[in-house]
């Protein structure tokens, strides 16, 4: 009998799947900018069939990235199988824009690319690689559905595209065996079994509770405030704005470039972290953005979510989530930058020191197996309830990092990259620090955001208010 496999969604993974929907479109994503020079050849054509070879390498070493997903029978449950019938051709997609290929035709692009859902019955990833773009620049618009990858993973994936090394050699291809698909008689057998010893593996999980009191107490306590917290939040809401309603299905994508130097700075000047440099730049941003809008932003309850990185720190590249989340009210209605930043190093000192074992301790405890072996279905049936009738945040804001040295695509170099973040309610901002650059990413529904230039002036004009502030504070920087 031929090796059978398969791989199980994490109830994370299930809940990133079950709120994709006709307007919600659960993929995460980059636009990246090259010098296409190095990938010119003699006869002035674009070798993309060495881009192609070189992203057929990379998935690999990346098996879910040749992995599609069926239901179990009965249960109706996700699980990765390979895909026999993968097809490079169809995630690897070759275009150029119209000349001249200005920064305005690459972002109505990416917006087009990230209103498109992925088809769910093939791997959920696809790589346009875009030629004509101005000033000799090429792009590749990537995009993955975030029940593959979040935002750290993504990042982790990058690593077997790019290298350090301009000279870096081509990589070789070597062949694909995919592993036999299990029946759907053998996948349910398997589910049935999975369900008659979760009793055993609760069990497992309250045995180690009563080995570790201590450790579980304190787990407990921390799961029990966050959870309170939670609750409360769901409870209240945040502020309702003008610009909160419906999302629909288009997207409109535009990117900001900043100075990482500068963000340094400003962080070491006001002794906070440099995703309080983000929050405290987006506060004033989007304090300007309603306010020129009309809105009374005095007794405004502006919330934004922040995900926080959960994996084990032992190197080791671990596709899927693993990220918990934090909730942080903006003072948006403080227009003193000074005032403002030292607001958002206060309130993320205080959530962090409350949230920051959310997620982690109990990702292999007594909620952990409850949540995967019995609850799945009913975690994204929660999910969905919170989307669409309790509005919790008004913003999503992701900081993920990167590296900081220049990286190359067969010796072309990266020159920007910018992260494109799901909207699941109006706007995402995703920031992705690479090279001498912090790079924002903003994704909002095409409708209510048809003056999203105006946040993207806010938000480089109150970098630069935090900037002389932090140089009125610390004049020897």
């Amino acid at each position: 009998m031929p090796y059978e496999h398969f791989d199980r969604l994490s109830s994370t993974d299930e809940v990133m799947l079950a709120l994709d929907d006709e307007n919600t479109h659960m993929h995460v994503g980059a636009v990246a900018i090259f010098d296409a020079a190095p990938l010119i050849n003699a006869d002035g054509d674009f070798e993309i069939d060495r881009v192609r070879d070189a992203i057929d390498a990379a998935t690999i070493h990346i098996p879910r990235f040749r992995q599609k997903l069926v239901h179990i029978p009965v249960f109706d449950r996700p699980v990765w199988v390979d895909d026999r019938q993968f097809n490079l051709f169809f995630h690897v997609r070759h275009t150029a824009l119209p000349h001249p290929g200005s920064l305005r035709k690459i972002k109505r692009l990416t917006g087009r690319v990230m209103s498109q859902k992925l088809d769910p019955h093939k791997p959920l990833w696809e790589v346009w690689v875009v030629e004509g773009l101005e000033d000799n620049r090429f792009a590749l618009i990537v995009k993955a559905h975030h029940c593959m990858v979040d935002g750290v993973g993504g990042v982790e994936l990058l690593t077997q595209i790019l290298s350090p090394d301009p000279k870096a050699a081509d990589p070789k291809l070597t062949e694909w065996i995919p592993r036999h698909v299990p029946s759907d008689l053998a996948l349910f057998r398997n589910e049935v079994g999975r369900r008659l010893s979760a009793p055993w593996s609760l069990a497992t999980a309250g045995w180690r509770a009563i080995t570790s009191p201590i450790e579980s107490l304190e787990t407990l306590r921390d799961g029990g405030s966050n959870l309170i917290e939670a609750v409360s939040s769901m409870g209240t809401g945040s502020s309702p704005t003008p610009i909160d309603e419906a999302t629909g299905p288009y997207r409109r994508v535009d990117w900001l470039h900043l100075d990482i130097q500068g963000a340094l700075q400003i962080k070491r000047a006001f002794g906070g972290t440099l995703n309080d440099v983000v929050l405290a730049c987006a506060a004033g941003a989007f304090g300007r953005f309603l306010r020129q809008r009309g809105v009374d932003t005095s007794d405004l309850d502006f919330r934004t979510s922040i995900p926080m990185n959960v994996r084990d720190k032992n190197g080791e590249t671990d596709i899927g989530n693993h990220i918990t989340t934090l909730f942080a009210a903006l003072p948006v209605d403080e227009e003193d930058s000074t005032r403002r930043i030292e607001k958002v190093i206060e309130t993320t000192r205080e959530i962090k020191s409350s949230a920051e074992k959310r997620g982690v301790s109990d990702e292999e405890g007594l909620v952990g197996e409850l949540s995967d072996r019995l609850f799945p279905s009913l975690m994204a049936e929660a999910a969905r309830l919170v989307r669409d009738r309790l509005q919790l945040v008004n913003v999503y804001i992701s900081n993920v990092p990167g590296p900081r040295v220049p990286v190359y695509l067969l010796g072309a170099k990266m020159l920007e990259i910018y992260p494109v973040a799901p909207v699941v309610h109006m706007i995402a901002v995703a920031l992705f620090t690479y090279d001498k650059g912090l790079h924002w990413g903003f994704n909002a529904d095409w409708d209510l955001f048809p003056d999203l230039h105006a946040l993207i002036e806010f938000t480089e004009e109150e970098f630069e208010a935090l900037l002389k502030a932090a140089a009125a504070k610390s004049p020897a920087a």
